[in-house]
């Protein structure tokens, strides 16, 4: 769901406390990918880090951004925009993830061992991701204006609450996840039942 402007404003503003997050915000939408999104680990975890007092890029394994280009699906027109992505921010030594969500449902089964469905937009990728809570972006597209999307809003992520995503579940891929997320941020709070949140660190 689109983000109010308050709380998109201070949730960008807590992004950009990782200087690492604020450099792909900023040179991000130069690169002119379709439908650009800085997605996923780079934005909840920063909030994180920020909620217990780490410094911002406290266990932040990589960096994910999503883009959406149906017009060539083949798995050379997106390694050709990997590695264009990988030279342009080569001087910030840190592992960038890209993937065309355009063509996620061509290898899902061979690395997962399941389908998935074919998408029609990064915000469809960004709606399945395991843990409700963690289902946010900010749009990097080049003309387009900054938003912030978040399937389930923004309260969850500030307070800590990890939930299953109904529009993904599978009890042992979320367990998995949840498990290594409180493993690096021992103040977050399983809730699989969806018992109603704590209130929010902010």
């Amino acid at each position: 769901m689109p983000v109010d402007p308050v709380a998109a404003d201070a949730f960008i503003a807590d992004v950009r406390a990782n200087p690492i997050s604020a450099a792909l915000l900023e040179r991000l939408p130069p690169l002119g990918l379709a439908d650009c999104w800085l997605v996923a680990g780079c934005l909840f975890q920063t909030v994180w880090n920020r909620c217990c007092g780490q410094p911002p890029t406290t266990n932040i394994r990589d960096y994910d951004v999503f883009y959406f280009d149906d017009s060539d699906l083949s798995f050379e027109a997106e390694d050709r925009q990997i590695r264009r992505l990988a030279a342009a921010f080569a001087d910030l030594d840190v592992t960038i993830e890209l993937r065309n969500q355009a063509r996620v449902h061509l290898w899902y089964r061979q690395r997962f061992g399941h389908d998935y469905p074919r998408l029609s937009a990064c915000t469809d990728g960004i709606d399945r991701f395991l843990v409700a809570c963690t289902c946010v972006g900010i749009r990097c597209t080049s003309g387009e204006p900054r938003t912030v999307y978040a399937t389930y809003g923004l309260d969850q992520l500030y307070a800590g609450i990890l939930r299953p995503n109904p529009l993904n579940l599978s009890a042992s891929c979320f367990a998995e996840k949840a498990t290594s997320y409180r493993a690096r941020w021992p103040w977050l709070r399983i809730d699989a039942d969806g018992a109603t949140p704590a209130a929010a660190c902010r």
